[in-house]
C-alpha cells in the first residue's frame, strides 16, 4: 500500500523524500478523477454543440476595468493559504514526528513564503487586469458555449461533492460522528460516493438551468464521465487502503508480515480467536459466526492478491502491527485477508465507461444515456455491498446499507427515466 507518495518513491526508487509525505495517493487520484470527468464532459459538450443540440448563451461583461479591491485580496489570500500552509508543510516534511493531516488542520504554517506567494498572486491578477485595460470600460455581450462552463461545474463538483460525501459518511456512521465530530469532519478519509453525488448534482442542475443549458443533454455528456472518474477514484481507494475494502476471505490466512497464504476454516478460527479486539472494532463482535466472510480460492491462473488482500501500511492504519515495520505511522495490516472491492469496482466501472462510451453514439433520445448509467451504477454498488464491510440500518427489513438504498433508488429512477424519455420522445415525433 502507499498511503502517501513517500511510500511509493522509496518501494519503487529507492529513495526517501520526506516531503512526499504530504501528497495523499488517495487525493492524488480523486484530483485525476476530477482531470478525467473535466476532459470527457468538454468533449460530449463539444459533439453536442456541433449537433446543434446545446447553444451558448449570451452575457453582458464589462471589458478592460483594472483589478478590483476585491480581486486582488481573493487572490492574495488564496495565494498566502497555498504558501503558508501547502509550502510550508513541504518544508516542514522532514521534521520528526510530522503528522501530515495534522499540520495541515492547524494553525501552524511557514509565514515567509505565505506572505511572497500572496503577494506574487495578487501581482499576477493585477497584471493580468493591466494588460486588459483600457481608457473607458466597455460593456460587451460574449456568447459563452457549455463547454467553456466545465470548469465552474468541476469546481462545484469538488466542493459539493466532498462537502455531501462528508455529510452522508458521517450520517452512515453516527456514533463514529458523535464520539468525535472534528476529527470526522476534517479527516480526509471518510467519503461516501453517493452522498459527494448527489449534492453535486443538485448543485450542477441548479447552476445549468441558471445559465440555460438542456439538462437532458448534460447528464448524458455526464454520464461517461461520471463512470471514467468513480472507476479512477477507486484505484485511490486501493492504493491507499482507506478502508472500502471487502468482507474477509475465509480461505485464505495471513502470517506476520502481511502476506497472504492458502487455509482452511481452522485458521480462520484461530485468527479471529487472536485478534479479539480488531474483529471486536471492525465487526461488533468477537464470534467467528458472526463475522462476515466468504471463502473463495482463486484459480490457479489469476493472483491472490484478487480474491484476498491484508491491506499493509493502509492509510487509516486500520488492524495489527506488521512485524518488519519499524515507522512511527502506516504500519498496520489486516490479520483477516479480505477482498479487495475497490479493485473489483474499478474493473466493472472500466468495462462499464466504454459501454457508455459506444452507446453514445448509438442512443438518439435525450437523457436515455444518463438513464442507464444510473442503472449500471446502482446495479454494480448494489452487487458489491454483499461483499463489503459496512453499516447496516438493523431497524429496516433485511438490514441494508446506505448504499444499497441508494443503489436500489438509483436503479430504479434509472429506469422510470428511460420510459418517460422513451413516451416523451414518440409524443414529440408523433
Amino acid at each position: 500500500m502507499y498511503p502517501n507518495l513517500y511510500y511509493f518513491f522509496k518501494d519503487i526508487f529507492g529513495v526517501e523524500w520526506e516531503w512526499a509525505r504530504f501528497l495523499n495517493s488517495f487525493g492524488f487520484f480523486v484530483a485525476l478523477a476530477f482531470l478525467a470527468a473535466a476532459f470527457f464532459l468538454t468533449k460530449s459538450l463539444q459533439q453536442l454543440e456541433k449537433k446543434g443540440f446545446l447553444k451558448p448563451l449570451e452575457e453582458k461583461r464589462i471589458i478592460g476595468k483594472p483589478a478590483s479591491v476585491v480581486e486582488l485580496l481573493t487572490n492574495g489570500l488564496l495565494g498566502f493559504f497555498m504558501g503558508y500552509k501547502i509550502i510550508g508543510a513541504f518544508l516542514a516534511a522532514g521534521e520528526d514526528g510530522l503528522n501530515p493531516q495534522e499540520f495541515i488542520f492547524s494553525g501552524e504554517g511557514n509565514w515567509g513564503t505565505g506572505l511572497l506567494l500572496g503577494l506574487f498572486f495578487a501581482g499576477l491578477k493585477w497584471y493580468e487586469k493591466n494588460k486588459q485595460k483600457m481608457p473607458k470600460p466597455e460593456e460587451r455581450i460574449i456568447r459563452v458555449w457549455p463547454h467553456e462552463r466545465v470548469g465552474d461545474m468541476t469546481i462545484m463538483a469538488a466542493v459539493f461533492g466532498f462537502g455531501g460525501a462528508k455529510f452522508f459518511h458521517n450520517l452512515e456512521n453516527w456514533n463514529d460522528f458523535v464520539s468525535d465530530p472534528i476529527g470526522a469532519l476534517l479527516s480526509f478519509s471518510g467519503l461516501t460516493f453517493y452522498g459527494g453525488l448527489i449534492c453535486a448534482a443538485i448543485a450542477i442542475i441548479l447552476y445549468s438551468k441558471r445559465k440555460k443549458i438542456s439538462i437532458r443533454h448534460l447528464v448524458d455528456s455526464f454520464a461517461s464521465a461520471l463512470m471514467i472518474a468513480y472507476a479512477i477514484g477507486r484505484i485511490g481507494c486501493q492504493v491507499s487502503g482507506d478502508g472500502d475494502w471487502g468482507i474477509p476471505n475465509s480461505a485464505y490466512a495471513a502470517d506476520e508480515y502481511g502476506k497472504v497464504y492458502l487455509a482452511d476454516r481452522a485458521a480462520f478460527t484461530k485468527a479471529v480467536a487472536h485478534h479479539p479486539e480488531y474483529v471486536w472494532r471492525e465487526f461488533g463482535t468477537i464470534r467467528v459466526d458472526s463475522v462476515p466472510h466468504l471463502a473463495v480460492k482463486a484459480p490457479f491462473f489469476l493472483p491472490t492478491g484478487l480474491f484476498a488482500y491484508t491491506y499493509p501500511h493502509n492509510v487509516n492504519s486500520v488492524g495489527i502491527k506488521l512485524a518488519d515495520c519499524n515507522n512511527a505511522e502506516h504500519c498496520n495490516y489486516l490479520p483477516l485477508p479480505v477482498f479487495p472491492t475497490p479493485l473489483y469496482e474499478t474493473m466493472v466501472c472500466g468495462l462499464f465507461f466504454i459501454l457508455l462510451l459506444f452507446l453514445r453514439k448509438k442512443l438518439v433520445i435525450p437523457g436515455m444515456l444518463f438513464s442507464i448509467y444510473l442503472v449500471m451504477n446502482g446495479l454494480e454498488r448494489f452487487l458489491v455491498e454483499k461483499i463489503r464491510v459496512n453499516t447496516k440500518y438493523t431497524d429496516l427489513p433485511f438490514q441494508p446499507t446506505q448504499a444499497e438504498l441508494i443503489s436500489i433508488s438509483l436503479i430504479l429512477i434509472g429506469i422510470g427515466l428511460m420510459v418517460y424519455f422513451s413516451r416523451y420522445s414518440k409524443r414529440l415525433n408523433a
